[in-house]
This record gives C-alpha cells, sequence and structure tokens, in this order.
C-alpha cells in the first residue's frame, strides 16, 4: 500500500499550490514512509506516498509511459503483475521497472476507460491523461484501498485519507449529522458520503472522470449473484472443495510475492487459521504469526485455540496481550485513523498489533477478512431461511419490540424492507440496536437528521435484480456493502494497518473466489446449521478437525466496561460531560446518564443493556472524534494534527 493526494482543476489551466499538495502530502506520510514525489503541470497536481514492497530500489511514482503521455500515482497492488507485465511486453509496451505501479499506464493505454474493470488487487489509483486532459480515479472491487474527494474553489481534490483534503486547508471542516446517523443505524462508517460535510468516499468498485470540468462517477463493477435456483450446483461436493481450495491457494500465493517480510495474522477461528494454513503448505519455511489476546477486556480471549493452530502448523507466534487500560489510552489514535466514529473497540486492539508488527520489522501481513461475508459466517444468516418472509410472526415481534426496547418513548424505524426493496437478515439487528437513538439523540440532532434514510446510502443494485436472489445471497451482498467496507476493511483493516506503514492483504477477497462464493449453491455456504460449510470442508484438508470444526466466534473487547472502570482516562468523563455533549448537540445529556448508569447499574445481561452499551460506546467515539477533527475544547486531548506529529513513525 502508498497514499495518494492530488487537485484537478474544474476551471482551466490554473496552477495549484505546491505548498498546499505538500500539506497534503505530509498528512499521510503513515501510509508511505518511504519516499515521496509528486507531478505538476497547470490544471492538475498529485502526489504519492510510497511503501516499497515491490522493485523496492525502482519503484518510484508517479510514474508514466513510454512518451509520458499518461502519468500515474497508485495506493495497493496488483497481485496479477508477473502475468502482466509480460503480456504487456508481448503487446509491444516498453517497461522501465518491475513494480505494479508502471502498468497502469499501459494497461490504460490499451484499455481506456476500462482500465478499472479488468484490474485485479487492491488499489486506488489516479491516472492522468495529458493528451485528452483527463483524469481517472478509481477504486478496487472490496473497497480495500480508500479513496476521498471533495470540491472546492473549482478544484476536486482527491486523498487516501481525509486527512489529506483537511491538510489543504481549503475545506471547511464540520460535521455531517447524516453521515453520523448513518453511523448510528449501521455502527459503520458510511461509504459514499462521511461524517465530514461536502466529502465523499468513493464506493468500492466505482470510479470518476474528469474532463473539461465535468466530473462523472460511474459503478463499474458490482456484486452479483444467480437467480434463485440458477446457482452453481456440483455432482460431488469433492469437486467444489478442490475448486475452492484451488483458489485460495493461488490467492495466497499471489500474496506472498514481496521483498519485503511477510507475516501472518491469527486469531482462533476459521478463516484467519485456513490462510496460514494455505500459507505453511506454500512456502518452504514457517512463516511468522502474530495474534491478540485479551487480559480480562474483552468476553472471549483466544490466545490458547490461536498458539493451538500455530503450533500444528509449526509457526512461531507473537501474542500481544491487552488490557482495558491499553484500549482505552489507544483509542484517540484509533479515531484518528478511522477518521470517524468506532464503536468496535477491538479495532483499537488490531491497531496496537499493527505497531507490535511493524516494530518486528514487517511491512506485509496476510488475514483472514472476507470469508464470513462470503460464506455466511455470522449468526444472523443462520435466520435467513426460516424468517425470510416479512410479517412472518418473528418479524412482526420484532418489529413491535424494537421501539420498546430501550424506553425511548417514540420510533424512528425504517421500512420493513429497506434494503433496496427486501429485508436482510441484517435488518433486525439494525433496528434493535438503532433504537438506542431514542435515548441518546437531542431534539437538534433529530431535527438535522429529518427524513433521511441511511438505507438511500448504501449502492446497489436495482430492486428488481435483488429480488430474484435467495434469501440468503441478499443478506450477503448487504454484508458486502456495509459491514464489509464500513467497519472491516475501513476501521478495523487498512486505516489501522496504514496507520503504522503495514499493508494488510486479503486472500478471500481475491477476485476469483469472490466469483466463485457468488455463483455456488447457498447450501454449500449455510447447510443445516452449519456456516462456511464448505470452507470448514477445505479446511479439513490442511488442518486437524478441533481445528476445523471450531464454532465461529467474533473477536470483540467490550465496549463501554472498557471506558467505565476506576482507571479510565480523564478524558471520557471529559466528553461525556454536560459542557461537552452540549457543545457538540448530537446528544441529550440526560439520555447519556441513562446509557451510563445502565451500564454500571444493570450487572445481568439483557437486550436492554446490551442495546444501550453499543449507543454509548457510539456516543463515547462520536465525541472524541469532534475533540479531535472539529472542535478541540472538549476534553484534555490534542487535536488531529498534534496527535499525528507526536507519533512515533515508522522509519
Amino acid at each position: 500500500m502508498c497514499g495518494i493526494v492530488g487537485a484537478v482543476s474544474l476551471t482551466g489551466p490554473r496552477q495549484f499550490p505546491e505548498a498546499v499538495l505538500q500539506r497534503m502530502s505530509d498528512a499521510i506520510y503513515h501510509r508511505g514512509p518511504d519516499e515521496g514525489d509528486s507531478f505538476q503541470e497547470p490544471g492538475i497536481s498529485f502526489g504519492a506516498r510510497r511503501l516499497a514492497i515491490i522493485d523496492v530500489a525502482h519503484g518510484h511514482q508517479p510514474i508514466s509511459n513510454e512518451d509520458d503521455s499518461v502519468v500515474v500515482a497508485f495506493n495497493g497492488e496488483l497481485f496479477d503483475y508477473p502475468i502482466l507485465r509480460e503480456e504487456l511486453l508481448g503487446r509491444g509496451h516498453r517497461l522501465k521497472t518491475s513494480c505494479d505501479t508502471e502498468a497502469w499506464a499501459h494497461l490504460y493505454e490499451d484499455q481506456g476507460e476500462d482500465v478499472f474493470l479488468n484490474a485485479k488487487g487492491q488499489f486506488a489509483a489516479c491516472i492522468w491523461d495529458r493528451k485528452e486532459r483527463k483524469l481517472l480515479l478509481g477504486r478496487d472491487r472490496a473497497g480495500i484501498a480508500p479513496l476521498y474527494y471533495a470540491t472546492v474553489d473549482g478544484w476536486l481534490l482527491w486523498s487516501s485519507e481525509i486527512r489529506g483534503l483537511l491538510a489543504s486547508e481549503m475545506l471547511p471542516i464540520e460535521p455531517d449529522r447524516r453521515g453520523l446517523d448513518y453511523y448510528f443505524n449501521f455502527f459503520c462508517l458510511p461509504n459514499d458520503r462521511t461524517c465530514f460535510a461536502g466529502i465523499h468516499m468513493l464506493p468500492p468498485g466505482h470510479q470518476l472522470m474528469v474532463r473539461d470540468g465535468r466530473v462523472t462517477k460511474r459503478c463499474y463493477w458490482d456484486l452479483d449473484f444467480p437467480d434463485a435456483g440458477e446457482e452453481r450446483k456440483f455432482q460431488q461436493v469433492e469437486n467444489a472443495e478442490e475448486e475452492l481450495e484451488h483458489l485460495l491457494q493461488e490467492s495466497v500465493k499471489r500474496r506472498l510475492i514481496s521483498e519485503v517480510p511477510v507475516c501472518c495474522y491469527i486469531s482462533g477461528g476459521l478463516d484467519s487459521t485456513t490462510v496460514l494454513g494455505l500459507v505453511s503448505r506454500v512456502r518452504e519455511t514457517p512463516i511468522q504469526s502474530f495474534s491478540i489476546a485479551l487480559n480480562r477486556s474483552g468476553p472471549i480471549d483466544e490466545r490458547d485455540q490461536a498458539e493451538e493452530s500455530a503450533k500444528v502448523l509449526n509457526c512461531p507466534l507473537e501474542v500481544l496481550s491487552l488490557d482495558s487500560e491499553q484500549i482505552a489510552n489507544s483509542f484517540p489514535e484509533q479515531i484518528m485513523a478511522a477518521e470517524g466514529p468506532v464503536f468496535d473497540t477491538s479495532a483499537a486492539c488490531l491497531m496496537l498489533l499493527a505497531k507490535r508488527v511493524r516494530e518486528m520489522g514487517y511491512k506485509v501481513a496476510l488475514t483472514g477478512e472476507g470469508a464470513d461475508e462470503l460464506l455466511a459466517g455470522y449468526v444472523w444468516f443462520r435466520y435467513t431461511h426460516r424468517f425470510q418472509i416479512p410479517g412472518q410472526p418473528v418479524q412482526r415481534f420484532l418489529r413491535r419490540l424494537a421501539p420498546f426496547a430501550v424506553g425511548g418513548g417514540r420510533s424512528h424505524q425504517h421500512p420493513m424492507n429497506a434494503f433496496h426493496g427486501v429485508r436482510v437478515a441484517q435488518q433486525n439487528s439494525y433496528d434493535l440496536i438503532g433504537q438506542a437513538r431514542e435515548v441518546l439523540y437531542s431534539p437538534d440532532m433529530w431535527r438535522d437528521v429529518g427524513d433521511y434514510s441511511p438505507y438511500d446510502d448504501v449502492p446497489g443494485v436495482a430492486q428488481e435484480r435483488i429480488k430474484r436472489w435467495t434469501p440468503l445471497n441478499r443478506s450477503l451482498y448487504a454484508g458486502y456493502k456495509i459491514m464489509l467496507p464500513g467497519l472491516l476493511l475501513a476501521a478495523k483493516s487498512d486505516r489501522i494497518t496504514m496507520n503504522s506503514s503495514i499493508e494488510g492483504r486479503y486472500p478471500f477477497l481475491d477476485e476469483r473466489v469472490v466469483e466463485f462464493c457468488s455463483q455456488i449453491d447457498p447450501n454449500l455456504k449455510l447447510h443445516g446449521k452449519e456456516n462456511k460449510w464448505l470452507l470448514r470442508r477445505v479446511a479439513a484438508r490442511t488442518l486437524p478437525p478441533q481445528i476445523a470444526n471450531r464454532p465461529k466466534t467474533m473477536f470483540r473487547a467490550y465496549l463501554t466496561a472498557n471506558f467505565l472502570g476506576p482507571n479510565r482516562p480523564a478524558w471520557v468523563d471529559q466528553l461525556l460531560s454536560e459542557e461537552s455533549l452540549r457543545k457538540t448537540g448530537y446528544f441529550r445529556p440526560d439520555g447519556v446518564k441513562v446509557a451510563r448508569q445502565a451500564q454500571q447499574s444493570m450487572k445481568k445481561r439483557s437486550l436492554r443493556k446490551y442495546i444501550l452499551d453499543t449507543g454509548l460506546m457510539g456516543v463515547i467515539s462520536t465525541q472524541l472524534w469532534h475533540q479531535l477533527y472539529i472542535d478541540s475544547s472538549l476534553a484534555d486531548l490534542p487535536d488531529w494534527k498534534q496527535l499525528q506529529s507526536a507519533r512515533k513513525l515508522p522509519v
């Protein structure tokens, strides 16, 4: 991974200030501490920070084609580059390096505006056609590599991170309350709107084109499923096992290509252990693995399972043990890195793990993200078949329960079929957890939210298409559109690995693996009550039964319990004070008091306690985000610039 920033004029060939571009580039230094450079001419200016992994000696950015008519800056990896390079040479292109960045310029020469459609990997790329005066910005299909943009003063600015845009000092820094409402409905960051007014994220599988002052956005790829009953079936399940195993193994091989040390993350779960098992099969030598132990700071500690897996696979394991104080104290940096509220406190654990990984000399880490969204790993998918028809008793019960779950007194429910005209398995949870808003939101917040529905901000296929899929595939699609890009890849992957200059790689999100999983019979994913059934059969070819058959567990730390103990940081009470809450205007002080008292006084688990726990964690992280990025007067904490400059950056 690397980082890119830039600006293109929408009103003619003006010169962009070099000092502004430098500030933007400096703000994302952590994404590429190895080197940085820029390209500038009237009408456009862009730069790149490089994390050198492939062709370390020569892969400088930005880079151009033979006649300098196409200039490129690139964040990410094209995992098919060894094959692409030979194909490009065979078609007469002349290449100066062995770095995949250079391929973009030549691929654009051959494919034009369809260049992203045929690209395989994880990327956010900027391609400038000097002859046509045309700019292309594109992002990978899953949304691994981030890319943000904004328009101001006749310029379109872009950056791998929002901080790059803010560092331009050209944009007003204001909250987007509808972006915050998206978060409080899904507890994930938006993937088009952000929490900053006027700043947008380019959604996964999308590209922007800028020409003659016009900006057009295009969806070049979307996840698709066969019509119900038309899914791919196999006469022998062993054939499906062999094909998935082959695809995953080849995906792992491609993601091991590197000139710098590579490691693996491992939890106690099936996904990361399968990746580690395939890596062990592909490599001739054991690979270093890393895991996290929760020292009384989470409901489940997976240390023993991780150690068992590493021992079986003969891989050295480094375990980072974290307690509540470490999690709470690191959360300001976590929110700074995510650039938005994050309710999942385990993200801070992963951020601290990335720091340890970098300290031990690694730049690349393979992880198991994506398998649950492709192969129905989460518990809510199990209920899809049983409760698929809107209006069934369980659905009606949940709809009636939601307004009274926390005693809010009124209800802001979304339509029964809110997700592109269908009801997905996750909506039951969204309807319930979203009720925390009834207790927490201020009248001003409700006014600003108005009739906004966050479901309208989720890109996706037309209603007539999604209604032809099986209910399970509809729910998998929702996970791929909401939780995967908004939480797993944003708050728990790229943003926190790159915070320590670590590139995360995700074998399950390989294009070929995604295509295979989307086309197969749903019964191969969810077989009775067995989730990820086909993957378990593949894992059994490499791992012993006690590992391949482990039940699904979600790696998570406690939510507000890690922030309300006697040794909590002083900023927690400051951010939750009546004065700070009234300053931000998002939340009712008395509602926050109710939620806080519920966590400290209710001893037993209950639906109400869980909803208020999730909501209060949202309040803490939102107030913290506001302190770091909007108004630093809420607590005795630095703002994002001070916090970023105080960090020890990788060398």
